[in-house]
């Protein structure tokens, strides 16, 4: 069976939320139906049928670490998370339950409408084509998140520095590209105070 590792990155300040992002409010603590915005991305993805979460976390790692108490997942500290999104995925990859899985679906963890079934959508296609694909969720036909990696981009994530995401790797690999079709929630995570509210979140003061 072709094994996949899903890793949830949750590790930045939050920036673009403005004053929220600098006092006690963070957009992951954000409540939806009662739940933490982390707890329930990361609930999601416990469902699927990956072989295993791994959570990145940095800002505000004793809080979210909280949120998650109870779940069976891996908590990985990223020392380095001021540095961007890269030093994530980096410290990501080099867990021994991601290296050693045939393929890595990355899921940013304000993206409150990414469902169980999206992730498993992914996850099917990946499995069917025999793991030497990359898979795209996309919106319309609009690249968005998860995107899932083949261990054989590792090396070159690996490599990877700044505040950027995968998106490179992706585009010079020379791979097949699988494009699976989710919709609005490809592309909706909640970057600002505007867009929280709009997905329905709501805030903690």
């Amino acid at each position: 069976m072709t094994t996949v590792a899903i890793v949830v990155l949750a590790a930045g300040k939050s920036s673009r939320m403005g004053a929220h992002s600098l006092g006690q409010s963070h957009k992951l603590l954000a409540r939806f139906d009662g739940v933490p915005l982390i707890r329930r991305v990361v609930s999601a993805s416990l469902n699927t049928r990956a072989a295993s979460i791994t959570v990145v976390t940095g800002h505000r790692h004793a809080d979210i670490a909280t949120c998650l108490e109870g779940l069976p997942i891996h908590l990985c500290v990223n020392a380095a998370y001021e540095t961007g999104m890269a030093s994530s995925i980096v410290a990501a990859i080099n867990q021994p339950e991601v290296s050693g899985a045939d393929g890595v679906l990355i899921l940013l963890a304000d993206m409150p409408g990414i469902t169980t079934d999206h992730m498993d959508q992914l996850i099917v296609a990946f499995q069917q084509a025999g793991g030497g694909v990359v898979v795209r969720a996309t919106a319309n036909g609009q690249s968005g998140n998860p995107v899932l990696l083949p261990s054989t981009l590792y090396p070159s994530v690996l490599a990877l520095k700044g505040d950027r995401g995968a998106k490179s790797v992706i585009e010079t690999s020379g791979l097949a590209m699988v494009n699976v079709e989710i919709g609005r929630p490809a592309l909706t995570d909640v970057d600002t105070p505007a867009d929280l509210e709009a997905a329905g979140g709501v805030l903690e003061p």
